[in-house]
């Protein structure tokens, strides 16, 4: 049960690291990010106790891959992957806000429009609809990207209105949050899969907007099968599906939604490793390809740390 959940390297040139929820991000002379994926794994804005092996290799190569199959849509941030676990890039400065896109009312969209909602992030919503039934056309209903605790839903007029991103860039990562979700649904449909919704970072440099962060993984995107997602919708049956939503209804039915009182549930290793399959699954699914675990597994932060200074040494 190796799996990487803390990291606490000093390559040269380093000015800063920012350890977030599952990414370490180094930053190199102030121009290039060095992104560790790490085997940690949260839900519910809280990082469960005990890492999931190979989950940040599957992350970071996932994100890898639709990097590559989009840069023709957006510019992106990716330079290179010296290592399984690792993506270098361009740094960008973030914009203050997640850009998340949904075609079917699911998961959390679900649970509050289950409690009365009518409107989320400004987008109004029909009465009548059922759980993962499909909206007309995809609805974006972005977040605020918080540091700590909760990302909050905000709409299109708040976020230009608090200056959060301004008319002229919304209106830039809105049309490539559409155009690259098209992207990941038609390589999903190749698949077999239903890309359902999903969420986008973008950030500026030099004036110019760019795609940051990961793409189309299971940490930020939800995928349903294919096959059998009519007949299931119609008898009101629940979805199989590819995503870290069922970890997220593994701790419901443990009594957690990291709400006050609230006590996170152990993690046995069984459960990390049936997680784990449910990753590289996931992996071999909407890549189309065979899963091949890392060499070095047993000592992943030298193979990391001599991957990286060899790239930094030859860039």
């Amino acid at each position: 049960m190796n799996a990487l959940t803390r990291t606490d390297f000093k390559f040269p040139g380093q000015r800063d690291v920012y350890h977030g929820k599952v990414r370490d991000v180094y930053d190199i002379d102030d121009d290039i990010i060095v992104m560790v994926a790490t085997d940690r794994i949260s839900a519910f804005d809280v990082i469960l106790p005990k890492g999931i092996p190979f989950k940040g290799q599957v992350l970071n190569q996932i994100a890898a891959k639709f990097l590559d199959q989009t840069k023709d849509i957006c510019p992106n941030w990716k330079l290179a992957t010296p290592d399984p676990m690792v993506t270098v890039g361009l740094k960008c400065e973030g914009f203050k806000v997640e850009m998340i896109i949904r075609s079917i009312l699911t998961g959390s969209a679900w649970r509050e429009y289950q409690k009365g909602a009518r409107e989320i992030c400004g987008v109004k919503l029909p009465d009548g609809m059922k759980e993962n039934e499909r909206f007309p056309e995809p609805i974006i209903t972005p977040t605020t990207k918080a540091d700590e605790g909760h990302d909050m839903n905000i709409s299109r007029e708040e976020i230009i209105s608090q200056g959060l991103v301004s008319e002229e860039d919304y209106l830039i990562i809105e049309d490539y949050t559409r155009k690259i979700f098209a992207r990941g649904q038609e390589i999903a449909d190749a698949q077999g899969l239903i890309l359902v919704d999903t969420k986008y970072e973008f950030g500026k440099r030099d004036g110019k907007v760019y795609l940051i962060d990961e793409v189309h993984t299971p940490d930020s995107s939800r995928y349903f099968y294919k096959d059998g997602y009519q007949e299931r919708f119609l008898k009101g049956e629940a979805q199989k599906q590819l995503s870290k939503e069922f970890v997220r209804q593994w701790l419901i039915s443990q009594g957690f939604m990291n709400e006050p009182g609230q006590r996170m549930p152990e993690i046995s290793d069984e459960y990390a490793l049936e997680v784990s399959n449910r990753y590289i699954e996931l992996f071999e699914r909407i890549t189309g390809e065979k899963f091949s675990k890392a060499l070095d597994s047993d000592n992943l932060a030298s193979r990391i740390e001599r991957n990286v200074l060899s790239w930094l040494e030859n860039r």
